[in-house]
């Protein structure tokens, strides 16, 4: 609590901040709709940038099969690259389990739903703030009821469809997104 004098209290509330570049950010937004579009579930934006080097955000989302994490990987690398960013690495594609696409700014994870169960990153990555993420299609009556939940809330995340608030605190109504 700070004191600002005669008497008068303040009280400053630690909220983790999101360290992230706005590049990174931009990115990250892009490949959870990329992710939504083909009705991938759980999708979580967490900012790592405070606790690894090697790349600001990681994007994760959960799939049925590994038909529906390639069609995922396939759209997030489609859209990304209409935004200039190609994957530098790629993991996973052949088993389809679990594929880990590394565009530098930012990592996405596409897994099926039991390795996102069993791995968890959500919880490993706990600490690390998350990117509030609205799926632009929910409510616009396209695909309306196809997102899925998003993580659970313990994790930071905001349920897919929620109208996120700007910096100043206001809602912007119109699915844009504002830090937190």
């Amino acid at each position: 609590m700070a004191v600002l004098g005669r008497g008068a209290a303040v009280t400053i509330l630690e909220i983790p901040s999101v360290t992230a570049s706005p590049r990174a950010v931009e990115l990250a937004l892009a490949a959870a709709q990329a992710a939504a579009d083909k009705l991938g579930r759980e999708l979580l934006i967490l900012d790592v940038s405070e606790r690894l080097a090697i790349t600001d955000c990681f994007v994760l989302a959960a799939a049925a099969n590994e038909r529906q994490v390639k069609g995922i990987v396939d759209e997030v690398e489609e859209k990304l690259r209409h935004l200039g960013a190609k994957p530098v690495r790629r993991e996973g594609e052949r088993e389809g389990q679990w594929v880990l696409l590394d565009f530098v700014d930012i990592v996405v994870h596409v897994q099926r739903d039991e390795e996102r169960g069993f791995y968890s990153l959500d919880r490993l990555w706990k600490d690390c703030p998350s990117i509030p993420f609205t799926d632009a299609t929910v409510g616009a009556g396209v695909g309306a009821g196809a997102a899925m939940p998003a993580a659970s809330a313990s994790a930071g995340s905001v349920p897919a469809g929620s109208v996120p608030a700007t910096e100043s605190g206001e809602s912007t109504g119109d699915g844009a997104v504002g830090a937190a």
